[in-house]
């Protein structure tokens, strides 16, 4: 009788243990969902803000979760630290600031998703923007890194008219770098980055053909670089494309101003 008594006691412990580790199981499951939504909210709201140009308060809803997990919630705080930093009215020393913490959160995306092509993308980006920090060295050293998560960012989405425009300012970059960084680069390195103005030429249309008239930028460099292959005609229309370009942002108005000086000095 103590017996049974004992084997039936262990029968309703185990029972009750069960029905423990079942609510448990179905409360960290809502748990799971649940902090699923919420990322998916902060996401949804972060680019409604990002597609608003609410740069300020875009970086504010974001900065709430740079100790996230979600590579897509830290690439997109990278990019809106960047972009802060981009403003005129930000001073500087937040300039700085900012450059090295969005650098540090596209590299915490990357190590949360290896395959997420915009992490890739962000951090060629924002290791272009230490860069300016670091001097000229530490500048063409990175050039290489920084080019090789563009490719990447490109083989994991083919069709991101962006990162192919940003591998075509890389070519143009080094297709006119000054002689004396070429020195410089020269003998630093035993083959220095180069580039040719065609072959930023081919980015640039690629880009246009991935997604025509998607970035103002794109129109005034493919003026800039018919200019430097002396293409007159060339760069005439697509100079007048980027200078007809809706202003919706501080870079559309500096590029529409770019490229009326352009088109006036021709």
């Amino acid at each position: 009788q103590v017996l049974r008594k004992s084997l039936q006691r262990g029968v309703v412990l185990s029972a009750g243990s069960f029905l423990v580790y079942e609510a448990q199981k179905l409360i960290s499951g809502f748990a799971e969902v649940h902090a699923s939504f919420k990322v998916e909210e902060v996401i949804e709201q972060a680019d409604y803000l990002y597609g608003s140009g609410e740069t300020e308060k875009l970086y504010r809803l974001l900065v709430q979760h740079k100790n996230s997990d979600d590579a897509e919630l830290l690439w997109r705080l990278a990019r809106a630290s960047r972009d802060l930093a981009q403003l005129s009215s930000t001073s500087a020393e937040e300039k700085k600031q900012l450059a090295y913490e969005a650098l540090e959160y596209a590299k915490k995306a990357l190590e949360k998703n290896e395959s997420n092509f915009a992490a890739h993308k962000w951090y060629g980006i924002c290791l272009s923007d230490v860069g300016d920090f670091e001097g000229i060295k530490t500048k063409i050293g990175n050039a290489f890194v920084i080019k090789e998560h563009f490719q990447r960012a490109v083989e994991l989405n083919p069709k991101d008219a962006t990162t192919i425009h940003l591998i075509g300012i890389w070519c143009y970059s080094f297709a006119e770098m000054p002689w004396y960084q070429r020195k410089i680069a020269a003998t630093l390195f035993a083959t220095p980055p180069t580039s040719t103005f065609q072959e930023a030429l081919h980015y640039f249309h690629m880009a246009e053909e991935a997604d025509p008239n998607f970035y103002s930028k794109n129109l005034l460099f493919l003026g800039k670089t018919y200019l430097k292959l002396n293409n007159k005609k060339m760069a005439l229309l697509w100079l007048s494309k980027a200078k007809e370009y809706p202003a919706h942002t501080e870079e559309d108005k500096q590029v529409q101003k770019e490229a009326l000086e352009l088109l006036n000095s021709i």
